[in-house]
């Protein structure tokens, strides 16, 4: 896997040069954003701080501000490349590591979100905050910067997405469009979703106050989920409760939302689990 890391910001140049080769009309961008940069993290910085920029704070500014993030530590270096690599690896629409990159929003909006963390837990509450209302305003993503997000992460689509301040989420997890990790109305202090690792949550799917979702868990499409769920179970409906287990130890890899083939819940589990 670190090997793949490593060769990431080559192969991205090489999809970019080929692409701004086979379309002229986009090479001015395509050379500014990214051939022109000298690194993964310089072309990501100047892809973010272009699409976040706003009449009082620039694009030069912001990119100032992405870049140190970026390089805060090796941790995050590779957190940032192990995101895209995912999308790479997950979504059968990622033909190679240029397009999502370039195009894919729920990407976009993790890695700014990334930058809004680092500054949140440095105390910078106030850029934060801006950071997270521009994320909203051009990605129709609302991601608290206070949120806790692991490695290896895939937004597919996006739009809708909204995750709680108090949420925390593991590495390799999968989720879709208008998915909510939030509280269930006025409650103070540690309110919202703690998702395992490995965890698909479909599309639709709302989880709602602090509830455990255990590793490799599978949420259905559309689903309410009041109440915790037990590690490599899967749960859908209104509310939520236990239908099966899925056919492998991480159904976020596998991006599959159906229930088809789930293997069947055994009399152990029931739904006063839920």
């Amino acid at each position: 896997m670190t090997n793949n890391y490593d060769a990431l910001w080559s192969k991205l140049r090489a999809e970019v040069e080929k692409m701004a080769s086979d379309e002229p009309l986009l090479s001015v961008y395509l050379n500014t954003i990214v051939l022109e940069q000298k690194s993964f993290e310089d072309a990501l910085s100047s892809l973010l701080s272009w699409k976040l920029a706003t009449v009082h704070v620039d694009a030069k500014t912001l990119q100032s501000v992405f870049l140190m993030a970026f390089n805060h530590s090796e941790t995050t270096k590779r957190t940032i490349k192990r995101d895209l690599h995912a999308i790479v690896e997950r979504d059968p629409a990622a033909r190679g590591y240029a397009e999502p990159f370039l195009h894919f929003k729920g990407f976009h909006a993790l890695e700014a979100y990334r930058v809004s963390h680092i500054l949140w837990t440095n105390k910078k509450t106030a850029l934060a905050l801006f950071l997270q209302n521009r994320i909203t305003e051009v990605f129709s993503l609302d991601i608290h910067p206070a949120a806790r997000i692991g490695k290896g992460i895939l937004i597919d689509h996006g739009t809708g997405v909204v995750i709680g301040e108090t949420a925390v989420v593991g590495d390799d997890v999968s989720l879709l469009h208008e998915v909510t990790l939030g509280g269930t109305g006025k409650e103070q202090g540690d309110r919202h979703p703690k998702v395992g690792k490995g965890v698909l949550i479909g599309a639709g799917a709302k989880i709602l106050g602090n509830v455990k979702i255990g590793n490799g868990s599978k949420i259905g499409a559309g689903s309410v989920v009041l109440d915790d769920v037990p590690e490599h179970c899967t749960v859908a409906g209104i509310p939520a409760r236990v239908v099966g287990h899925p056919r492998t130890q991480k159904p976020s890899l596998l991006m599959d939302q159906s229930l088809d083939g789930e293997i069947q819940k055994d009399l152990s589990y029931s739904s006063s689990m839920l």
